[in-house]
C-alpha cells in the first residue's frame, strides 16, 4: 500500500498532528503507486511473472481486430499482413531497451525520457503525447464496448460511451495492487473467448482459411506494393506507445538477481516488447474476421469487433448464447485495457502538471480530466474516423519512441555521450536537453506535414519511415554536436551512498525526507541545499521557491 505523502504536506508543512492525519488519508486512499518517482524494492512486491501477467493484461484490447480489419479491407490481406509484421518489428526492437530500463531501474517511461535526452522540462511534450495515446484508445475501447452494449441489452451508444467510462473509476483508483489481481483473474478468460472461435473457424471451413488469402481489399488488385504496406505500417506503428503502458506495471519487477534472473529476463522481454506479438496476431486475426464476414453478410459491419465475434461465435454455438458472449468478450476486453488507459494516462497528465505549476493535486484528479478526453471522442464518433486519427498520431509517438530508445541504445551504450544510470530528479537535469528535444520535433514535424501531403503524394505513405529515421538520426547527430553537455545539470547529488548495490540494482537504502518526514529508497532521494538533510524526488518538484533543488555544478 502506497505511503506517498499528499501536496498539503510537500508545499505546507503543517503541526504534527495534521500531518499525521494527512499522511494516514493518503495511505487510506491508496490513490498514487509511486506517481512521478522510483518504484521502492520495499513495494514491489510481486514475482516477475505476476508483472509480466498483469502488465500483458492491459494489451487485451479489441482495438488491434478494428485495425487489422481497417488495413485488410482498405489494402488487401497481403499488404495487410505485411505491414503488420514491418510495424511488429520496428515496435520490438525499439521496445526493448525502454522496457529494459523501465524494469531495471523501476522508473515509467516519462522518467526514463528525462533522462534519456529531453531534461527535466523537456519531457513534457512526450508526457502530453503519451496522455494523447491513452485517452484515444480509452476512446476507442470505449467505442468498442458501446457495440456490444448496444447489440447485447440495446442501450443507445451514447449510453453505452458513458457506461463504459464510468465503471472503470472504481477499478484504476487502487492502482497496482487491485490492477494485479484484475489482470490475473480475467487473463485466462480472455483467451478462451478470444482463440476458441478463430481454431473452430479453421478447423471445420478450411475454405475461410483460403478467402482470406486471396482477399485484395477495396484498394486494390490483390498485389503487394510498398505505398499501401507503409500506409497500414503507419496504422498499427501508431501502438508504438503502448510500451509506455507496459513499463508503468514493468517498473515494479524485483530486482535483478542470479536466482532470478531467467523469469526476469522472460517477464521483461514477454511484458515488455513481446507485448506486441500477441497485437500483431489480434490484427491478423481482424483481417481473417472480416473477410470472413464479408463472404457471410457483407462489409458494413466487418471493422467492428462485436460483430466479428458475434458470427464467430454464431457458426460453433447455440444463437441463445452467441450475443451474450460476444458481448462478455468485449466487456472483458474493455475493463482490462481501459483501467490501464485511465491509469497510465492518470500518471502521464500528472507527471506534466506537477513540473510546470509545481503543485500535486494527485493522482485521481487526472483520471477524471483523462476519462473526460475520451468520453468527448466517443460522443463525436471517432470510431468511424480511427484509421485517420491513427495515422497522424502514429507520427508523434514513433518519434518520441525512436528518440529515446536510440539514445539508450546508442548515446548511452555505443557513443557514451549520455550518463548510463537514468536520471529523472530536478536539479541534476537541464531544464531542456536540445538532443532529445531537436529530434523529436524535427522529426515529428517533417513527418506529420508529409502525412498531409505537403511534400506531395508520392511521399505521403513514407510519413511514419521518416519519423523513425530521421529520430533515429538526429538523436546521435545531436548528442555529438552538443558533446553530450546537457545531459545532466551536476553529477554530484550530495549523497556517498552509491545509488546502485553491488549487482547493480537501484539501492534499498532509505532515508526520510525532511520536508515530508517518509522514508524513500536512495534513488528517489537528494541532497538538500539549505539543510543538512535530503529530499525526495516529489518534494524537489513541488518546491515552488527553489531553496531544497541543489546549484549547478560548476
Amino acid at each position: 500500500m502506497s505511503t506517498e505523502p499528499r501536496l498539503a504536506e510537500v508545499v505546507e508543512p503543517e503541526p504534527a498532528q495534521k500531518a499525521a492525519r494527512g499522511t494516514d488519508q493518503a495511505v487510506k486512499e491508496t490513490l498514487e503507486d509511486y506517481t512521478l518517482r522510483f518504484a521502492p524494492r520495499s513495494y514491489r512486491r510481486w514475482t516477475p511473472m505476476v508483472v509480466a501477467t498483469t502488465a500483458l493484461g492491459g494489451i487485451a484490447y479489441m482495438a488491434d481486430f478494428s485495425i487489422g480489419a481497417g488495413i485488410g479491407l482498405a489494402h488487401g490481406t497481403g499488404n495487410a499482413l505485411l505491414a503488420i509484421a514491418v510495424a511488429a518489428v520496428v515496435i520490438f526492437v525499439t521496445g526493448f531497451p525502454l522496457a529494459y530500463y523501465g524494469a531495471r531501474y523501476n522508473i515509467d517511461l516519462d522518467l526514463i525520457t528525462r533522462g534519456s535526452g529531453f531534461g527535466y522540462f523537456g519531457s513534457v511534450l512526450t508526457s502530453v503525447i503519451f496522455a494523447s495515446f491513452t485517452f484515444i484508445f480509452f476512446a476507442l475501447e470505449g467505442s468498442i464496448m458501446a457495440q456490444g452494449l448496444k447489440l447485447g441489452l440495446g442501450l443507445p451508444l451514447w449510453l453505452g460511451y458513458l457506461v463504459s467510462t464510468l465503471m472503470v473509476i472504481p477499478l484504476v483508483i487502487y492502482g497496482m495492487t487491485a490492477l494485479s489481481k484484475l489482470q490475473v483473474w480475467t487473463t485466462p478468460i480472455w483467451l478462451l473467448l478470444m482463440v476458441g472461435p478463430l481454431v473452430y473457424l479453421v478447423a471445420t471451413d478450411p475454405g475461410s482459411v483460403d478467402r482470406f488469402l486471396a482477399y485484395a481489399g477495396t484498394d486494390g488488385d490483390g498485389g503487394v506494393n510498398t505505398a499501401s504496406v507503409l500506409l497500414g505500417a503507419g496504422v498499427c506503428l501508431s501502438l508504438i506507445a503502448q510500451i509506455g503502458e507496459q513499463i508503468d506495471y514493468l517498473r515494479f519487477m524485483p530486482p535483478k538477481t542470479e536466482a532470478n534472473k531467467r523469469a526476469w529476463w522472460t517477464a521483461v522481454v514477454m511484458a515488455g516488447p513481446g507485448w506486441v506479438v500477441l497485437g500483431a496476431l489480434k490484427q491478423a486475426i481482424g483481417v481473417f474476421l472480416a473477410v470472413y464476414i464479408i463472404a457471410e453478410v457483407g462489409a458494413s459491419a466487418a471493422p467492428e469487433p462485436i460483430q466479428q465475434f458475434k458470427h464467430a461465435f454464431d457458426a460453433m454455438l447455440p444463437s441463445w448464447i452467441v450475443v451474450p458472449l460476444a458481448v462478455a468478450l468485449v466487456v472483458i476486453s474493455q475493463i482490462k485495457i481501459n483501467v490501464t488507459n485511465a491509469y497510465s494516462g492518470s500518471l502521464a497528465w500528472t507527471n506534466s502538471f506537477t513540473r510546470v505549476t509545481k503543485r500535486y493535486p494527485g493522482r485521481m484528479v487526472f483520471v477524471l480530466v483523462n476519462l473526460g478526453f475520451a468520453l468527448a471522442l466517443m460522443e463525436a464518433d471517432m470510431f468511424s474516423f480511427l484509421n485517420s486519427i491513427l495515422g497522424f498520431y502514429s507520427n508523434c509517438a514513433i518519434a518520441w519512441v525512436v528518440t529515446v530508445a536510440t539514445d539508450i541504445g546508442v548515446n548511452k551504450y555505443v557513443l557514451k555521450l549520455s550518463p548510463h544510470a537514468p536520471e529523472f530528479r530536478r536539479g541534476m537535469l537541464y531544464a531542456v536537453n536540445p538532443v532529445g528535444v531537436v529530434a523529436f520535433v524535427a522529426a515529428s514535424a517533417l513527418s506529420i506535414a508529409m502525412y498531409f501531403h505537403a511534400l506531395g503524394d508520392t511521399l505521403q505513405p513514407y510519413s511514419p519511415v521518416a519519423a523513425a529515421v530521421i529520430a533515429f538520426v538526429l538523436t546521435p547527430l545531436m548528442a555529438v554536436a552538443t558533446k553530450g553537455r546537457y545531459y545532466l545539470r551536476r553529477t554530484d547529488d550530495g549523497i556517498a551512498e552509491p545509488l546502485l548495490d553491488e549487482d547493480g540494482n537501484p539501492s534499498a537504502v532509505a532515508y526520510e525526507c525532511h520536508v515530508c518526514r517518509q522514508q524513500f529508497e536512495r534513488p528517489d532521494v537528494a541532497a538538500c541545499q539549505t539543510h543538512d538533510a535530503v529530499v525526495c524526488s516529489l518534494c524537489l518538484s513541488t518546491d515552488k521557491v527553489g531553496d531544497h533543488v541543489l546549484p549547478a555544478a560548476v
